[in-house]
């Protein structure tokens, strides 16, 4: 299986660590986020690699020379979002592929709980994710976002700013498979947008991946979730460096 890691983002939240660096470069205990990703996925056999960067490309390209990852670069990182970059490797986005964000860690367990769903797309879901926003935030749903499940587990809504703790059944994580079988469905709906439209506030080239997925629900592919519960950190600013992984 593939992997795809998209790291183009500026992680200005984390300044001033991120000012010679891509975000995916800042350390968690001495090791850079991108090295313990690239660890996890070939700990569970995920390849080849492929790595979008974008700020800081130059840096995260001489740091994994060695990995046998590929780089492509998204040249308007400063303009788009976590959609564009990954179709910035368009070409690659073929065979059955695990897609992962460059600012989360997870533990093996998390990432072969995953690769083991046999759906066509799928994605992890902490369901006790509420403890874990308690020590990175004094209001938990500030920064959470809704995920509403069916009685069979598939994802029915995503991505909105939630009213309530009722509203979120699991938080997204970052981390999402899909099959071969359903590339050139993914692709066709992805191509077919109105450039014109805003999603969830956001124009088509910063569109949120969560955007994005609910477009690929709505339009018939159904995403499973794999519940797992903790086993990874979100690192989006400072403070989240101290949390226990």
């Amino acid at each position: 299986m593939k992997g795809i890691i998209l790291a183009a983002g500026q992680g200005t939240r984390l300044r001033p660590l991120t000012d010679d660096r891509p975000k995916c470069m800042v350390e968690y205990r001495s090791v850079p986020l991108i090295d313990r990703i690239i660890d996890t996925l070939g700990s569970c056999g995920v390849s080849p690699l492929v790595i979008v960067a974008g700020y800081r490309a130059e840096v995260l390209e001489k740091h994994v020379r060695m990995r046998h990852a590929r780089i492509i670069v998204n040249s308007d990182f400063d303009s788009t979002n976590m959609v564009h970059s990954l179709f910035c490797a368009d070409a690659e986005l073929t065979g059955d592929a695990l897609i992962s964000y460059s600012d989360i860690i997870y533990k093996q367990e998390v990432l072969q709980s995953l690769l083991d769903c046999p759906a066509d797309l799928a994605i992890t879901i902490d369901t006790e994710w509420l403890a874990l926003w308690q020590l990175r935030m004094d209001d938990p749903l500030a920064d959470a976002e809704t995920l509403q499940l069916d009685c069979n587990g598939c994802v029915l809504d995503l991505g909105r700013k939630p009213n309530s703790l009722d509203e979120i059944q699991g938080q997204y994580m970052g981390l999402i498979k899909i099959s071969e079988r359903i590339w050139d469905q993914v692709k066709a709906i992805y191509h077919g947008l109105d450039r014109q439209t805003l999603y969830d506030g956001k124009s088509f080239r910063q569109m949120y991946m969560t955007s994005f997925l609910r477009e690929l629900i709505q339009s018939g592919i159904a995403c499973q979730s794999v519940p797992i519960q903790r086993g990874w950190l979100e690192i989006d600013a400072p403070s989240d460096l101290d949390l226990p992984f």
